[in-house]
This record gives structure tokens, sequence and C-alpha cells, in this order.
């Protein structure tokens, strides 16, 4: 799902293109991971979506705020950095984990709006919380160099849209 669009791009092109491909592919549920704060909005608003028509969605994320604002079905809450809802890089056994959970919830959520947190922990010292994206926390040059990378990569990723023709407005 493209996540740099707006609320009503999202509702009116996005989630039916996504309901679509769900039939095409005769999905009887849908496990969505988003990534960063408009990811996990745009997350929530296709399961929303999905879930009206007929296909069950549980949404793994890390924005509990954003997600529970929207009212999703089943969420399951991993208190770790944006980008890691579906486990820790580079750990098969918390990914594995992450996905039974969510496996588990899409079965048996006992009401609407069921939020589940996982019991995994990013760190046995909660200050990750503190230095996580906090730019009052980054030197001049880190958010220097944080702002060339991104701007690389959406330069590259606007590029790879304009070739393949996807870039929409």
């Amino acid at each position: 799902m493209p996540t740099n669009r707006s609320h009503r791009v999202t509702i009116e092109i996005d989630v039916p293109e996504l309901l679509a491909g769900c039939r095409a592919d005769a999905a009887d549920a849908a496990i969505l991971v988003p990534n960063c704060p408009v990811c996990h909005q745009t997350m929530s608003l296709a399961a929303r979506h999905l879930e009206a028509n007929g296909i069950a969605t549980v949404v793994m994320g890390s924005a509990k705020d954003i997600v529970e604002h929207a009212g999703v079905p089943r969420f399951l809450f991993s208190d770790f950095p944006l980008g890691n809802a579906a486990g820790k890089p580079n750990d098969p056994a918390s990914q594995a984990l992450t996905l039974e959970l969510a496996l588990r919830l899409l079965e048996s959520a006992p009401a609407p709006r069921t939020t589940v947190q996982s019991p995994l922990r990013w760190s046995d010292d909660a200050d990750w919380k503190l230095d996580y994206c906090n730019i009052e926390r980054m030197t001049p040059e880190e958010i220097r160099a944080a702002r060339a990378e991104f701007d690389a990569v959406k330069a590259e990723g606007r590029k790879l849209k304009e070739a393949a023709g996807v870039v929409r407005t």
C-alpha cells in the first residue's frame, strides 16, 4: 500500500485496490504490518475497509496511539521502535513468535477493537524510548546525515516509481 498519500486518496483509491487484490487472491484474512506513523494510519484504514468487506485482519504495529484511535478490529502491539513490528531484526525466534501471536489474535479475539501486547521487550533498559527518533538528543551532524539519507531514499523511490509509471497524485 502506498503510504505517502492523503487520507482521501487512501480511502478512495488505495484501499479499494487492496480489497480487489485480496479478493483476486481469494484471501480470507490479511496481516498488515506498518512501519512509520503514516503507515500505521494507512494500514488501520485498510484494516477497517477489509473487515467491512468480509476479510478478517490483524494489524501488527508499534504506534499504539494511532492504531487504537483508528479503531481496528484486532491489533498486536509490540513496544518496539517503529519499523520493527514483526519482531527484532535478525531474530527469527522473535519474528516467529510475533507472527504466532498475530495468528492467535486473528483466531480468538474476544471482541471488536481488541489489542494484545506482545510479551517481547526491545531491551531490558527502556532508555531506547528516550533516544529513538528524538531530534533533541541528536547532534547537528546526525540530523544532517539523517536528512540526507531520507532525501536520497525519497529521490530513489521517486525515480523507481517514475520508471515503472506508477507515480500518482
